[in-house]
């Protein structure tokens, strides 16, 4: 028997807090107290501050979550999940007058269990917290910062993530595919070096101007260590440290005009994979696939390479904050359609910040996501179809819709209902065990996010 999550004990946990907005005008006069503070624990008796003065931070960000599946999928079902991220850094000019030394982990501890794994099978995850559960190493590294900052050198055990394909509008939605695009988690092996599996790299970052930058960075080509199967269950803690599967490699130029206030973001990037990729479509002795009396084992490919663009516009400003009114955000990316599953993607979306009189720091969010099912992976579903599976439906494409809106209730905590459509799951996949596609699903959410 499948136990359905109760995500109710999470949800009124949250309530109390929407009283905080009136409680916080009533002490707006006084210095900052609970409800204005920027952690939920405080200061710890000053001990927080001394160890920030001695170059030591200590964040902890708790975020839980509930979502139920309402409408199509593989099953409906009711689920809770949750994600405990603990980051230490330190600053090594505070600590030991080391000029712009920075080191850095992050673990997680992860529980629950997400609904894109369990019920949904789509491609852009529901949520970008979801994962196996368990603790985890997540990053682990160094960064020397030079020539007044604007060079700077990272080493360790990175995500890609962090600072490559990143979008200020994107970042408010709650699925995955608004973080590391879709494109990039289905094509690359064990997802790439992106949450929840970071690998061993490198990565530099140039100011060449006010304006203008550049990151790139190589990374260990497979998360998983060159094993088969799920990429999570073969590092299940994050301390593979793999070397193996190739080199990833990816570049990216970044402009942003000086200005007050809110101004343009835009990106240009470009990634290369030096490992070996499955055809899509065809055996290593030429046939389809689909032809009973091929080989079955895919033909490889040589290397992989995609490139994407990210723009964030400010369309409108709402009052006196820089980041407050209307914005926007786009990102299109694609790759080569005989190794890989998808081949074009965008994604985009408005974001208002302030849209509520009286609620300056909410922010309502609809985005968009279409993932296109390239052309190879297409062909072999409509050979499948010829060769005696006249059921067998034609991967095309997945569509998200995502409606957010992230309450701030208090300065360290905020509450994120969240409502997200998915049209062909999969792409159009077959239900497991049935003789039709997964149905399209309407996934309503509700995300708490706490700063301890």
């Amino acid at each position: 028997m499948i136990r359905r999550a109760r995500p109710w004990p999470a949800i009124l946990a949250i309530l109390p807090l929407g009283l905080a907005p009136a409680q916080a005008q009533e002490e707006a006069t006084t210095p900052p107290g609970f409800w204005q503070r920027d952690v939920l624990t405080g200061d710890w008796g000053g001990l927080r501050s001394r160890l920030q003065d001695d170059g030591l931070s200590l964040n902890l960000v708790y975020v839980g979550e509930a979502f139920d599946l309402a409408q199509g999928g593989v099953k409906r079902d009711t689920v809770g999940e949750g994600r405990l991220e603990a980051t230490v850094e330190l600053d090594a000019q505070a600590a030991f007058d080391w000029h712009g030394l920075l080191f850095h982990a992050t673990a997680y501890g992860i529980h629950g269990h997400g609904l894109s794994r369990c019920c949904l099978q789509n491609i852009a995850t529901v949520s970008n917290i979801e994962a196996l559960p368990g603790p985890r190493l997540f990053t682990l590294w160094a960064q020397q910062s030079l020539w007044d900052g604007r060079v700077s050198v990272r080493l360790g055990q990175l995500a890609a993530d962090d600072e490559f394909v990143t979008s200020r509008g994107a970042a408010l939605f709650v699925n995955g595919t608004f973080g590391w695009q879709a494109i990039t988690g289905a094509d690359l092996p064990g997802g790439g070096p992106a949450y929840p599996l970071a690998t061993p790299g490198a990565r530099v970052q140039v100011a060449a101007t006010p304006e203008l930058s550049f990151l790139g960075a190589v990374f260990a080509g497979d998360p998983a260590g060159g094993a088969s199967g799920d990429a999570q269950t073969q590092d299940t803690s994050g301390t593979t440290f793999s070397f193996s599967g190739g080199v990833f490699t990816i570049l990216e130029a970044q402009y942003q005009p000086l200005a007050d206030g809110a101004v343009p973001i835009v990106k240009l990037g470009a990634w290369f994979h030096g490992g070996t990729f499955n055809d899509e479509h065809h055996a290593s002795d030429g046939l389809t696939l689909a032809d009973p009396r091929s080989s079955g084992v895919p033909a490889r490919r040589r290397n992989d390479w995609g490139a994407y663009g990210v723009a964030d516009v400010p369309l409108w400003r709402g009052g006196d904050r820089p980041d407050a009114g209307l914005s926007a955000f786009l990102r299109l990316a694609g790759a080569p359609a005989d190794r890989n599953l998808i081949t074009v993607y965008a994604d985009g979306g408005l974001t208002w910040k302030g849209i509520l009189p009286g609620r300056p720091e909410d922010t309502a969010g609809l985005a968009g996501a279409y993932a296109q099912i390239g052309s190879a992976a297409a062909g072999l579903d409509q050979d499948y179809r010829a060769y005696g599976r006249p059921f067998y439906p034609v991967r095309d494409h997945e569509v998200l819709l995502e409606l957010s809106y992230q309450a701030v209730v208090a300065g360290w905590a905020t509450v994120q209902p969240n409502v997200q459509y998915v049209i062909h799951p999969g792409g159009n996949v077959l239900a497991p065990g049935r003789t039709v596609p997964v149905g399209d699903g309407l996934v309503l959410g509700l995300r708490t996010s706490v700063r301890l």
